[in-house]
């Protein structure tokens, strides 16, 4: 068996022993549990509606693209009467249809039938939607007023990152700890005379994903942010290097506002 070259031992010798160490950290310390979340807050009833309004999203998108079929597929005479027509229009036009409910062997009332119970149904769900909207609006800015005064957080945002958090979130033993559970923790990927780190691919996604989109928000609108990309850019770092950094330095702060926000409820 041939030997793997100078450089092959290189890359993997810097991670080899940090996986290594950290392995052995845990197995010393028995660190394999973890405290679990109460849900007996305010955070646990923002977590259940957010559920809900996931599902009514997931519903609509569902029901739009059912709606967007049958028109494609549907009789000529109804299809040329709805193509073209913007969303609003389109289900105007789709629950203003009245088929022959005695005649829905014939495909055109039957047709006709389909589309206005499924523009209802799309109706019904934006009603929903927009309800539990406000209804978390009004708990996640009562819950977490220091949070959602960040730049590029809003209710969904803050909805999901005061969900990672929970209701007690002393169980995070630190800042660090939140920013691994988020997945922005930086994991090392050094090699040879090469001194970096990578993405880290795990943690919860969705808390991971609300991160990236505050980083590409304050990309765009924070003077601040924008000079810090420029400068690590002159630095050397790729784009996505600078927003795994930028995500860490935003859940710095998120952690922040959540511990302050939380103490004022306890």
């Amino acid at each position: 068996v041939s030997r793997p070259d100078r450089r092959t031992r290189r890359s993997h010798g810097k991670s080899d022993v940090i996986d290594a160490i950290n392995a052995a950290r845990a197995v010393i310390s028995d660190d394999k549990t973890a405290t679990p979340k109460t849900a007996d807050g305010p955070i646990e009833s923002i977590r259940v509606l957010r559920i809900a309004r996931g599902g009514a999203v997931k519903a609509r998108t569902a029901a739009r693209n059912e709606l967007t079929n049958l028109i494609t597929t549907a009789p000529a005479e109804i299809r040329e009467t709805l193509r073209g027509k913007q969303t609003k229009a389109l289900l105007t036009a789709c629950t203003a249809l009245e088929p022959d409910l005695t005649k829905l062997a014939n495909p055109i009332h039957g047709t006709m039938l389909a589309l206005r119970s499924i523009a209802e149904r799309i109706i019904a769900l934006n009603q929903q939607i927009t309800q539990l909207d406000k209804h978390l609006d009004r708990l996640v800015t009562a819950t977490a007023p220091t949070l959602v005064r960040l730049l590029g957080i809003g209710t969904d945002v803050a909805g999901q990152l005061l969900v990672t958090a929970g209701d007690n979130p002393e169980r995070l033993r630190s800042e660090a700890s939140f920013a691994k559970l988020c997945g922005v923790a930086p994991l090392p990927a050094s090699s040879g005379r090469t001194d970096r780190h990578r993405l880290n691919k795990g943690g919860e996604r969705q808390a991971n994903r609300v991160l990236h989109v505050v980083a590409v928000v304050r990309l765009r609108y924070c003077p601040r942010t924008q000079a810090y990309l420029q400068r690590r850019t002159e630095q050397g770092l790729t784009k996505r290097d600078i927003l795994r950094c930028l995500k860490r330095y935003i859940l710095r702060e998120a952690h922040t506002a959540i511990m302050k926000d939380l103490a004022a409820i306890a």
